[in-house]
């Protein structure tokens, strides 16, 4: 699968299920629709009630209820200048039920053109699956510096 900038989605270990990979690389797809429509609800149902959240500014939020008070402080009008693309770089399976997937992401202008200067980020969440259900447990929004 090609990726951003021409990378290849690696998964580990080799071979996965490909219903877990399709699954993970879709509610990366959900995560990213939530943020490009600002909906808030759309963006927290992804997460686990006890989920750690580490903002791109390096704020470390605990819980649901203060990624939900977060959340719905920052996302209602921040695509109003752009939007956003997420693609799934890597997916390593810690456990069966544990996964990492690792985002590539990059924030556009209005007319969808990459932004030159703090577009970018490099997220990681860390998934959890309870039955057939996978929720964020942890995640790391880490900005991408240019050069």
């Amino acid at each position: 699968m090609t990726g951003f900038e021409g990378t290849t989605v690696t998964v580990a270990p080799a071979p996965a299920d490909a219903a877990d990979v399709r699954n993970l690389v879709g509610l990366v797809a959900d995560l990213e629709q939530a943020q490009r429509t600002e909906d808030a609800d759309g963006f927290l149902a992804l997460f686990g009630p006890d989920a750690v959240w580490v903002t791109g500014a390096g704020r470390r939020l605990i819980g649901l209820g203060q990624i939900s008070e977060f959340t719905r402080q920052v996302l209602p009008g921040a695509m109003s200048d752009g939007s956003v693309d997420y693609v799934v770089e890597h997916i390593a399976f810690i456990t069966p039920d544990i996964a990492l997937t690792g985002v590539r992401q990059q924030y556009l202008d209005r007319d969808g053109r990459p932004l030159a200067t703090d577009g970018r980020g490099a997220p990681s969440y860390l998934w959890s699956r309870t039955g057939d259900t996978w929720k964020i447990v942890a995640g790391q929004n880490t900005a991408v510096l240019p050069g």
